[in-house]
């Protein structure tokens, strides 16, 4: 009887194993602000929240779209500014602020600018892209960040965890999802 006991058991243990080794640690889920105008893929159920900050003495009103996995954030964050050139001069110090809070060392940047024009008016975009290293409460911390002005709109694109918990993967499947309107 008790062979018959430890033989269920031990199947059983191995069926949940399987199933949660199975079980994906990341569950996308595609995700429409409703007043931020882009699309994105969350790595789970986002929580979204709107606090003040300021940006090199300028208060903005940034709206964070947020989820956690594994302790990774995954977020995007949205403002309105009063100009295009306050939105472009807001890049930097969004990217400061960030590396700031984290002690980062910045492993690469780029930045990228473009300007069109159409029927309804012209229209600027400009992006700073960053990888960096730094410490958030005694661990060392990747941060993958995009930081994009689009007219007087900003948005700040961000993952920030534990390196060994990030694929290459996963920073891409977040980061090319970002669709801004």
């Amino acid at each position: 009887m008790k062979k018959t006991s430890l033989a269920l058991f031990l199947a059983t243990l191995a069926a949940a194993s399987i199933l949660s080794a199975c079980s994906p640690k990341f569950d996308w889920r595609d995700y429409r602000s409703p007043d931020a105008q882009f699309t994105a893929l969350f790595p789970g159920k986002p929580a979204v929240l709107t606090r003040e900050i300021d940006l090199d003495g300028k208060k903005v009103s940034l709206t964070m779209t947020a989820s956690e996995v594994d302790g990774n954030t995954f977020a995007i964050g949205s403002g309105v500014l009063d100009s295009a050139e306050q939105a472009q001069a807001a890049l930097p110090a969004m990217q400061t602020a960030l590396l700031k809070n984290i002690n980062g060392t910045v492993r690469s940047e780029k930045s990228a600018s473009a300007a069109s024009s159409t029927t309804a008016g012209t229209h600027q975009r400009s992006s700073l892209s960053i990888e960096a290293t730094g410490m958030q409460q005694g661990k060392p911390v990747l941060l993958v960040g995009r930081f994009v002005a689009q007219d007087k709109r900003i948005f700040q694109i961000i993952i920030l965890g534990e390196e060994s918990k990030l694929s290459r993967d996963t920073i891409d499947t977040f980061m090319d999802s970002v669709k801004l309107d």
